[in-house]
């Protein structure tokens, strides 16, 4: 099986211009997360999707193939699919471009599911809630079904009722931003556009569920440690100081 990992990496971030480019404890963002997905058992080929010749240029200089993409592609999925779409594989992972702690045993744990179920359509992570996270609006959260799949996400308190969801781990989960996609069902997923539930909530991955796809939540130890703002820069060099981060599977 062949499984290619895609980095979105765009120049023109709202909060943070030239994000990709930024230095973190003295290397720039995307070379973190492209030295990550290298130590990847499972990927072919790692690959930036991007809209920036120095991005494009800083991504050869790592060893990732790179390609340019148009600037005002919708979402990264979108992104990926442009880079891909002429490529033979069976498998595409969207890798956040922002997560310089990502480890290539991530990115294993992810596409892992794909070599077992031949139906499956996408994949995602998540990991146990912790304290404040079930009602962080910025938090997204996953109600999962008996086959670790998931049944919904959204970023309000799920599911909320008589019982507090953090004593019931099996059924809801904060979700970790990583996505695998069969190429085909990305393919259908791309051309179909946004659609209504995907927009009231602002995730896209709801549009997976809305079109009827199966996704395999994978259950990790690792937290999401990206770099949203310039004042996030300081925050994961503390963290690199202090040798925290590591992603590790359950």
């Amino acid at each position: 099986m062949k499984i290619l990992g895609v980095i979105p990496a765009r120049f023109g971030s709202t909060r943070f211009p030239g994000k990709p480019l930024v230095k973190i404890a003295g290397k720039p963002l995307l070379q973190w997360v492209i030295e990550g997905a290298k130590t990847s058992r499972r990927l072919s080929d790692v690959w930036v999707a991007t809209d920036h010749a120095e991005i494009m240029a800083l991504a050869q200089r790592c060893g990732a193939h790179a390609v340019m993409t148009e600037s005002d592609l919708p979402s990264g999925s979108d992104r990926v699919w442009e880079a891909i779409r002429n490529q033979a594989c069976d498998v595409a992972l969207n890798i956040q471009g922002d997560e310089p702690l990502l480890t290539g045993e991530l990115l294993d744990a992810l596409a892992e599911p794909f070599l077992t179920d031949p139906n499956l359509e996408m994949a995602t992570l998540g990991r146990p809630l912790g304290p404040g996270d079930l009602e962080s609006k910025s938090t997204a959260k996953i109600v999962l079904n008996h086959r670790q799949e998931a049944i919904y996400f959204s970023r309000f308190p799920i599911p909320f009722s008589r019982v507090d969801a953090k004593q019931l781990p099996h059924v809801c989960c904060k979700h970790i931003g990583l996505y695998a996609y069969r190429k085909d069902f990305l393919q259908r997923f791309c051309a179909c556009g946004p659609v209504d539930l995907e927009k009231a909530e602002s995730l896209e991955q709801l549009r997976a569920l809305y079109l009827g796809a199966r996704i395999r939540v994978v259950a990790v130890d690792h937290d999401s440690w990206g770099v949203d703002t310039p004042e996030d820069v300081a925050k994961i060099e503390a963290i690199i100081q202090t040798g925290r981060g590591h992603g590790r599977t359950k």
